[in-house]
């Protein structure tokens, strides 16, 4: 007999199906955006890279070389790089020298 607490759960796909493994799409269009963002920052203005789809690692190594570049501190935080102060002329060329398509995105 069966039992009432069972979860069992028939499918038509092919093979077996494993829980937890879900495949990550590319969830960007393949552009860089820079933009300059104040909001929340007391008035301090920052630069924001997002778009790049890099692995963490990754990430860190180009947002620390982002940095030496502009002579200037910031951080990653969730995908994003941030750089202090306003230097998105600067960052749009450097990364365009990287292969990257960059746009300069807000205001």
């Amino acid at each position: 007999m069966a039992n009432k607490e069972s979860r069992l759960v028939y499918s038509t796909d092919v093979g077996r199906i494993k829980e937890g493994e879900q495949s990550q799409a590319f969830s960007g269009d393949g552009t860089v955006r820079i933009r300059r963002e104040t909001k929340g920052r007391k008035g301090k203005g920052v630069t924001t890279v997002s778009g790049i789809e890099l692995p963490e690692a990754e990430l860190k190594a180009l947002a620390k070389q982002l940095k030496q570049k502009c002579s200037t501190g910031g951080t990653v935080k969730s995908g994003v790089i941030e750089i202090q102060g306003d230097h998105r002329d600067l960052l749009k060329e450097e990364l365009e020298k990287r292969g990257h398509q960059v746009k300069l995105a807000g205001g």
